[in-house]
């Protein structure tokens, strides 16, 4: 089951991913020199990586939809065969 899943190794997620390091990276370091601008400018970078994620997903770079799975239907068991008591024999 393992081998069906892709798990975010596309292009789409590499690059969203990369852009939001960067942006945090950046508020890190903003929110270290006492910054507000620079925080809130890295939190654009943020909205930004989920948009370009977005975008290259619609373009077809990111991981294809599973297949949708049909569930089998159930077998019915057939009824077991009537078994009729056992009457005495007609004495004659």
């Amino acid at each position: 089951m393992s081998g069906q899943h892709d798990h975010g190794h596309t292009p789409a997620a590499w690059t969203a991913v990369t852009i939001a390091f960067i942006g945090f990276c950046l508020g890190s370091y903003f929110t270290v020199v006492a910054q507000p601008w620079g925080v809130a400018a890295s939190g654009v970078v943020l909205v930004l990586a989920a948009v370009v994620g977005l975008v290259m997903r619609a373009m077809g770079l990111g991981q294809q939809p599973a297949p949708a799975r049909v569930a089998k239907p159930a077998v019915a068991a057939e009824p077991a065969p009537a078994v009729e008591p056992a009457t005495p024999a007609a004495a004659g």
